[in-house]
Order: C-alpha cells, then structure tokens, then sequence
C-alpha cells in the first residue's frame, strides 16, 4: 500500500525527525519526504499501513498533514 500525504513540512532537519519517527511506529516501510514538491508531500509505502496514526503523529509534532487527493 502507498499513500501520499500534505504537509506543511518546510526544513529537511524536521523531515528527518518525523521520518526517524514514523518508521518506528511502522518499521519495515519506506518513507520519505518531497519538499520541492508544493505541497510538502510525505510518501509512506507499506504493508501495515494505518493512515490516520501517520496523520495523528505528524499532527502531534505540529504539522499539517492530509491525504493528498
């Protein structure tokens, strides 16, 4: 499974932490982040994949994050 998120991520010091961070919760998936791309985009690809926990932790450290439609 893939989902592509929104975020509001700007610093790749800050990218780094949340992607250190959610592949603790979600070990074995591969995350990374876009921020050339407009709208921040956070990518998570994996098998047990929840997306509204990836939401509830990115929220959590203070960042918008939504599924990008």
């Amino acid at each position: 499974m893939i989902e592509v998120f929104k975020t509001n991520v700007q610093e790749f010091s800050e990218a780094q932490k949340l992607v250190a961070l959610l592949s603790r919760h979600f070990p074995g998936t591969k995350i990374n982040f876009d921020l050339d791309d407009c709208d921040k985009v956070l990518r998570v690809e994996g098998n047990d994949l929840r997306i509204e926990k990836v939401m509830t932790i990115v929220k959590g450290k203070g960042f918008l994050c939504n599924v990008l439609d």
